[in-house]
């Protein structure tokens, strides 16, 4: 897949930031399904950092591979789209691959799947790393494609600024 000059140069650049701190990344993947550890990898050389990632698209996935509560993933109100989820599949990432820092992506893609407070375009961010692990929730206009896109930079640029 052929990225946009801007996401290729995050890429590069969160690459750049993980080699100088001797940092292994990885990602946990719902509604990017892979973009994002496509978009590292798409730069020669990512191997020497880049362990790998999750694409957890079913609820069981994120529960039996990144170790998601069930009490988070089957409450009302919360959810696999929620700032919990995110968290909890940037953590699980973490222990699966051994990475020290990791980001993570959950939400609504589209055209459908709105929840209540959820509308099309929602995503959730994950990071966890050595300092902590935080989370950040971000609203993308335009079509399914075009979310996940922005989604894919949002979440490079959340790398960027972790590993700054």
């Amino acid at each position: 897949m052929a990225f946009s000059e801007e996401i290729a140069a995050k890429a590069s650049r969160v690459l750049e930031l993980a080699r100088a701190r001797g940092y292994r990344l990885a990602c946990a993947e719902s509604c990017t399904g892979g973009l994002v550890a496509a978009a590292l990898t798409e730069i020669p050389g990512s191997s020497d950092v880049f362990a790998g990632g999750v694409v957890s698209y079913m609820l069981d996935v994120k529960e039996s591979i990144l170790g998601v509560s069930g009490d988070i993933l089957y409450t009302d109100g919360i959810g696999a789209v929620s700032h919990e989820c995110a968290e909890a599949m940037a953590e699980g990432v973490s222990k699966a691959l051994r990475a020290d820092v990791t980001v993570s992506t959950t939400g609504i893609a589209g055209p459908g799947g709105e929840e209540p407070g959820k509308p099309v375009g929602t995503v959730w961010f994950g990071c966890a790393s050595p300092e902590g692990v935080a989370s950040e929730m971000a609203l993308f206009p335009g079509s399914r494609s075009e979310v996940r896109e922005q989604a894919v930079e949002h979440a490079l640029d959340m790398l960027c600024g972790i590993l700054a």
